[in-house]
């Protein structure tokens, strides 16, 4: 558990590239121990990454993200991050929701027009 990793390691582990993780750092929302010059992703920074990588997935932003993370450091009990996160997933349950209405209408008007291009054709 205490093992620490390179970066080409972690890269491996997430599949994705080194250039990637550091981006993360270069954010802020990382930071590796140092052996020499080279990073050591602990067990720690290896969870945070994944947090990051779902958060991502889901659609919040590098704020929210680094947001999130802070209050680990700053509220013990947690409280504060779980309602934090509520806010967080509500908001984006209500864009993606927005999102979906916005993709109904789009293809109900594209299927129509498709239709009507389809008739046009068919009596031509």
């Amino acid at each position: 558990m205490d093992k620490l990793l390179s970066i080409t390691e972690v890269a491996e582990e997430f599949g994705v590239t080194a250039r990637t993780i550091r981006f993360y750092e270069s954010k802020g929302l990382i930071s590796p121990q140092r052996v020499g010059s080279t990073r050591a992703y602990s067990y720690k920074d290896r969870g945070r990454l994944k947090l990051i990588f779902r958060a991502k997935r889901l659609g919040f932003s590098l704020t929210d993200i680094n947001e999130y993370l802070e209050l680990y450091i700053v509220d013990q009990t947690q409280k504060e991050q779980v309602h934090l996160l509520l806010d967080k997933v509500n908001g984006r349950i209500s864009e993606l929701e927005q999102q979906q209405e916005d993709l109904i209408d789009t293809l109900e008007e594209l299927r129509e027009i498709q239709k009507q291009c389809s008739e046009s054709i068919d009596t031509a």
